[in-house]
Order: C-alpha cells, then sequence, then structure tokens
C-alpha cells in the first residue's frame, strides 16, 4: 500500500522537487503518493518549508513526522500543534555548500584579496599574510554544518577553535563549550564564523559585551543566522575599527532593505543569503531515506530536540 506524501512548500518548489522525490522514493522502495494536496486525515507524512500555508498540523492525524526541507527549524520547532517527529535537513549539498562559501570568505580574508580586487589604483601594496597555522579561526556552532567547515578550515592548516553549548570532541579542532568556553573562543578568533542556530540562547549572542572580547580587527563571517547578532552593537564596532571587517550572508528581515546601513558600510560585505542552499537531488534522498525508516519502524535521521530548539 502506498504511504501518502503531502508537499508543503511555495509552489514554486515543486516544479524543483517533484522528480528527484520520486526518483529517490523510488529507490528507496517506498510506494508513494506524492502531492501538493492531499486531504489532512490521510497523510502519512509531510515535506515541509516552514514559509508554507501549513500551519496547523491538528488536521493531520495519522501523520508520522514532519520533515523539513530547511536546516533551520526555528519557525516551526515552537509550533504547539506539532505533536509529532520533526526532523531537519542535514544533507551533502547544504553541508558541501556551506563548506565551500566559509572556506572561500574566511582564505579571502585571511589572505587579504580585497586590497587586490578592490585597489587597481597603481599603488604597489606587497602585504604578506601569515601562513594558516599562525591565523586563528573561530567557529561556533559544531553541529553537521560547523563540524565539516571547521574540519575544511583545519585541513587547510589554520588553528581552529570551535565552540558549543555542549561538549564536543573533534580531532584536530579545539573543542569549547559553555560561557567560559565563548569567552576564551572570541578572545582568540582573528577570524570568527557562526554557525549556530537560532533560539532563545543564541539570539544577539554576539552583543556589545561579546565584541569587545575580540581581538582589535577581528573579522565575522555570519552565514548561520542573521539574529545571532546585535545589529547596532556590530555597526558600532565596526565604525570604531574594532572589528575590521563583516561578511554577512544572513539578515533579520530578507531581503536585506535597501536602505539598511549595511549596504554602505565600508567594512561590510552583503550576501543574498547564497551560503548554502537545499539541493531538491541531494535533499530528496534524505526525505526518502527518512520515509523509509518511518515505515520499517526504525529511528529517524535529525530529529530535533523540541527542548534546545534544534
Amino acid at each position: 500500500m502506498a504511504v501518502n506524501i503531502l508537499f508543503a512548500a511555495h509552489p514554486e518548489r515543486w516544479d524543483t522537487y517533484q522528480a528527484p522525490l520520486e526518483t529517490a522514493l523510488s529507490k528507496a522502495g517506498v510506494a508513494a503518493r506524492l502531492s501538493t494536496s492531499l486531504p489532512a486525515e490521510e497523510v502519512d507524512y509531510i515535506v515541509y518549508a516552514p514559509n508554507s500555508e501549513v500551519q496547523d498540523f491538528t488536521p493531520f492525524t495519522r501523520a508520522r513526522a514532519v520533515l523539513n526541507l530547511w536546516a533551520g527549524v526555528e519557525d516551526v520547532v515552537g509550533n504547539p500543534t506539532l505533536r509529532i517527529p520533526l526532523a531537519r535537513m542535514v544533507d551533502h549539498g547544504l553541508t558541501q555548500g556551506m563548506m565551500e562559501w566559509v572556506t572561500g570568505h574566511v582564505l579571502r580574508h585571511h589572505l587579504g584579496m580585497d586590497a587586490h580586487i578592490h585597489g587597481q589604483d597603481g599603488v604597489w601594496r606587497k602585504t604578506i599574510p601569515p601562513l594558516a597555522q599562525d591565523r586563528p579561526v573561530t567557529v561556533l556552532g559544531l553541529g553537521a554544518l560547523g563540524r565539516a567547515c571547521a574540519e575544511a578550515l583545519r585541513a587547510l592548516g589554520f588553528a581552529v577553535t570551535g565552540w558549543s553549548r555542549s561538549p564536543k570532541d573533534i580531532p584536530g579542532i579545539n573543542c569549547l563549550a559553555g560561557d567560559a568556553g565563548l569567552r576564551d573562543a572570541l578572545r582568540t578568533a582573528e577570524i570568527l564564523v557562526l554557525l549556530l542556530p537560532l533560539t532563545a540562547q543564541t539570539e544577539n549572542l554576539l552583543n556589545t559585551a561579546r565584541l569587545a572580547l575580540l581581538p582589535r580587527g577581528a573579522v565575522i563571517v555570519n552565514p548561520g543566522r542573521g539574529p545571532l547578532i546585535d545589529d547596532d552593537a556590530l555597526l558600532d564596532a565596526l565604525d570604531a575599527g574594532h572589528v575590521g571587517h563583516a561578511t554577512l550572508d544572513v539578515f533579520r528581515v530578507e531581503p536585506l532593505p535597501p536602505d539598511h546601513p549595511y549596504w554602505a558600510h565600508p567594512r561590510v560585505t552583503v550576501t543574498p543569503h547564497i551560503a548554502s542552499e537545499t539541493r531538491p537531488d541531494t535533499a530528496a534522498q534524505v526525505i526518502a531515506e527518512n520515509i523509509r525508516r518511518g515505515e520499517a519502524r526504525e529511528p529517524f535521521l535529525h530529529l530535533v530536540d523540541r527542548k534546545t530548539g534544534y
């Protein structure tokens, strides 16, 4: 008997996900009825984007799991009508894309590329950067994305410190945790990468006091979540020269409003939420595997802990 799968996301996503999902489900041996419109009481699984029209999960009385298309779940995890398992998206394509973007921008700042890209004015600017081993980099957040980026930077020779709310042990990475660990992680961060989930505990994590802990001239790279940073505090730190540059891919309001101070600030690089994206082909494989697991009564992958919010 076929399982009924509701695709609940923006309509334009259906065209890019339908074929990959059908292929992945077939390869996983799952007989499925996949649709954007099914009677709620007949739905077994919901493939979900938090910005979809589905916000009340109460009618889905036989659904076994909600399978998020995004890595971030802050817009759905607190929904009081959601009482079934919620799985976040962790897939190879999203991880690889994030790793490429982060390593590219860390290398850009480490090597001082902007001075040569933008300084074509006839002035011979010869500055030699330190080797990566002498450039301390801190990654805040050691989940799937943070760990992958920390390991890639370590493989390039950087001295990498990682911080997470709970203790982690990653070979080659100086792993810290807790409030004292966060202070130590910030004090050494010549380049700081933010890859934390957005929770009540992480919102405005980079405030005035914590920005002051960074070495003078530190660079911030944020492909995680916009509200991790207190925007006013960051702008003050940039204006004072304490923070040398901020490369920001995520923001509290997206698209970033045209009159936002970040656009015109000489020490800020804005990228339009492109650090990584869920790729339909690889994401479909993760979704199909979770549905196969559900049908086989095996544990789901990447389940969200409602207490921590990720």
